[in-house]
């Protein structure tokens, strides 16, 4: 669909100049054409663009004659010195390149969808990231895909970039990696830190760095940190109660009421939504996680990672159209905050 529009929307600028020179329209163009246009732009002469998409050059020559009167428009000049767009070769140039970039896309999609079969591809994620991006993912390759699959296996990011880089899962969802390890690195959205409390809300909803060690704080390890290095650049500091390497265990504790945590604004998203937990945003500092999707550089097909990390873009913008990853809920808070207006 998306090549066929731009082919019409090539269409549509050249129709005026056949126009004005009162030439017929002959329907037709195809992506093989194009290619060849493309390389004749690109090399600056028949002899090198024939040469680089290997046919003979009377018969590239042919195919853009043939171009040319489909088309119903001059597109090349032909010197000695070799060839030069018209006007109307560089509409055309600018949007070849388009189309042929989305067919190359469609090609490799198709392409995955034959080499992956019943494949499997192993992933790994931190408890935080597994069940806030999972469900969406695997009902996406699930339908998408047929019977790509995905296994998951839950770790936190040292853990899992070492899996990683020994070939014990094929991609992971990551938290601040390192850059310098062995494994190609996506990055999906920037994520930040809050404060989350049981509902009815015990602290204010913005509260200063410099009030922090005053809040005694249940956290991970790797949580604590990420977000101590960040503190450092302010002077700032925790008053972490205890440590505890368990996130279901730091949300069961906190919804009992008793406890605070500084935790990923994702981590609650679901009691977010039902208002069961109080949010509040540390101001003075930046306190956030990069989230990145990490793949091994030999694991599945180059085109069957590019597909599942396409999938795994196209759900993290559905979240973060949601609000799922920000302070605001997206539409649901956009709604109640003008219902409370116009109370």
């Amino acid at each position: 669909m998306l090549i066929f529009c731009a082919a019409i929307t090539v269409c549509s600028r050249l129709r005026s100049a056949r126009q004005s020179r009162g030439l017929t329209r002959r329907e037709g163009m195809n992506l093989k054409a194009l290619r060849y246009f493309v390389a004749i732009a690109d090399s600056g002469s028949f002899t090198a663009a024939a040469a680089l998409v290997r046919i003979a050059q009377p018969a590239l020559s042919r195919h853009m004659r043939e171009l040319e009167a489909e088309l119903g428009v001059p597109l090349l000049r032909r010197s000695a010195r070799g060839a030069m767009l018209t006007q109307e070769g560089v509409t055309l140039y600018e949007s070849a390149r388009r189309i042929l970039a989305e067919a190359e896309q469609v090609r490799a999609q198709l392409t995955a969808r034959a080499e992956l079969g019943q494949a499997t591809i192993t992933v790994g994620a931190s408890p935080t990231l597994g069940q806030v991006l999972l469900p969406g993912l695997f009902e996406r390759c699930d339908s998408g895909l047929g019977g790509f699959r995905i296994l998951l296996r839950e770790a936190f990011t040292p853990i899992l970039s070492d899996w990683l880089e020994r070939g014990m899962v094929d991609a992971a969802f990551l938290t601040n990696a390192d850059s310098s390890r062995d494994f190609d690195l996506h990055h999906l959205c920037t994520e930040p830190f809050a404060l989350i409390t049981a509902a009815p809300r015990r602290i204010a909803p913005i509260v200063a760095v410099s009030d922090l060690p005053g809040i005694p704080l249940l956290m991970t390890r790797f949580h604590r940190s990420i977000v101590e290095r960040q503190l450092d650049v302010v002077g700032g500091r925790l008053n972490v109660h205890a440590e505890v390497d368990s996130v279901a265990s730091i949300c069961e504790l906190v919804m009992r009421g008793r406890w605070t945590t500084l935790m990923p604004v994702s981590v609650f998203s679901r009691q977010r939504e039902a208002r069961a937990v109080a949010v509040s945003e540390v101001a003075g500092v930046q306190l956030n996680r990069l989230l990145m999707l990490g793949t091994r550089r030999d694991g599945k097909s180059n085109a069957g990672i590019a597909l599942f990390t396409e999938l795994v873009r196209a759900e993290c913008e559905d979240l973060l159209a949601k609000g799922v990853f920000s302070f605001s809920d997206g539409p649901r808070a956009a709604a109640r905050g003008g219902a409370r207006s116009r109370k």
